[in-house]
């Protein structure tokens, strides 16, 4: 049986090229300094022998492990998977490997996740936390380099954000055009800046229609807590539902369904995220498209703009996009 052949080495590579170990060491991790000429003599012999430099002495060499941390506070939330998927995408194009960490919606785990990953990785995503300003604010100071998803500006990190306010006041402003003049919003995290973001617009709505009610119920963030908010949302009378998200939505479109409540002919409901399932409802989800995947490729280019020295824009707002469905019709 014939041995496998000899991997090149990087002395393999230096003999050949006619250079110094540390010549070929800053060539290969990317060094400016290196003469050009010589560059492209190290690199070609290396094409030549085939040789390859092991990522885990790079990593070493260069005190960079190119992985990042991004933590979550809730992985089953569709939306949340697809922000990673533009994270994780966009990391890779530039070698990059994430790891994630879930908080399970524990503001007390969020700082020890975000410490703890930080250590092991090069840089750190914060997606959606749920602690306060005041904790927030001091912490990102610790964590540098770090961007923040889904929350207001800061002066410690560059924050990519969705225009929940926008958005839902444009579900409210939809329901209203229909002619619903009652309306129940099932509210999210009370912690939460995106429920924040969504009480903000609610206001907005109240303050452009004296003829408009809007009653707020605390809910949840998952299908159960739209179904466990069924009973609650027909003893108000409304004829329409603003849900914090689409799998809210979904719970409470199935409870009532089960009640004999028929959606839109007797109370119209909205979603919002527009996850993949939003359209597979019975009917489907009028709801609010948030460009999640763009959401995270853009803070990845964040962070590896802080990564690589770069300027990172400090703040970028996307604006979702209103889905008309067939969950909504006009007041009954």
């Amino acid at each position: 049986m014939s041995e496998a052949p000899r991997k090149a080495t990087i002395t393999d590579v230096a003999r050949a090229a006619g250079v110094s170990l540390s010549t070929v060491s800053r060539v290969m991790n990317g060094n400016a300094t290196v003469d050009p000429a010589l560059v492209e003599r190290v690199r070609a012999t290396a094409a030549e022998l085939g040789y390859a430099a092991n990522p885990l002495a790079r990593s070493l060499v260069l005190g960079r492990t190119q992985t990042i941390a991004v933590v979550v506070p809730d992985l089953g939330n569709p939306t949340f998977q697809a922000i990673l998927r533009g994270i994780s995408h966009a990391a890779a194009v530039d070698g990059y490997h994430v790891l994630i960490a879930d908080s399970g919606e524990r503001v007390e785990e969020e700082r020890v996740l975000a410490e703890e990953t930080r250590r092991r990785t090069d840089g750190v995503i914060l997606a959606a936390p749920r602690m306060d300003e005041a904790q927030l604010g001091p912490l990102l100071e610790t964590l540098a380099p770090v961007v923040v998803v889904n929350r207001g500006r800061q002066d410690a990190a560059p924050v990519v954000a969705a225009d929940y306010r926008h958005a839902l006041r444009e579900l409210a402003e939809h329901l209203h055009a229909l002619g619903h003049r009652r309306i129940v919003f099932l509210a999210g995290v009370a912690r939460s800046a995106s429920n924040a973001a969504r009480l903000a617009a609610l206001e907005d709505a109240r303050a452009a229609h004296d003829d408009l009610e809007i009653i707020e119920i605390p809910a949840g963030v998952d299908v159960d807590s739209g179904a466990e908010a069924a009973e609650a949302v027909l003893a108000t009378g409304a004829t329409g539902v603003l849900a914090f998200n689409d799998l809210v939505a979904m719970g409470l479109l199935t409870a009532l369904t089960e009640r004999g409540i028929r959606v839109p002919d007797d109370i119209s409901i909205t979603g919002f995220d527009d996850i993949p399932f939003a359209r597979h409802t019975s009917p489907p989800l009028t709801t609010s498209a948030v460009p999640a995947v763009e959401v995270g490729a853009q803070a990845w280019r964040a962070l590896h703009s802080l990564l690589t020295g770069d300027e990172a824009t400090p703040f970028a707002s996307l604006v979702p996009q209103l889905v008309l469905r067939a969950s909504t019709a006009p007041a009954p």
